[in-house]
């Protein structure tokens, strides 16, 4: 409805999946966000470490 294509509406999803989880969990979406953003960039990241449950946040 909102997104004007599938690839779009996909992206779309996985961006809300990532803020309502964090909500759940107690976390700020922004932060979590934030802390993702910056390990995507370093090369061979291993995505275990980003898992809610392993995020230092403070």
């Amino acid at each position: 409805m909102f997104s004007q294509t599938a690839n779009g509406a996909k992206a779309s999803a996985v961006l809300y999946s990532i803020v309502e989880t964090a909500k759940a969990n107690g976390l700020s979406p922004y932060n979590y966000i934030t802390v993702l953003l910056e390990q995507f960039s370093h090369p061979e990241q291993d995505l275990e470490r980003l898992l809610l449950w392993h995020v230092n946040l403070g």
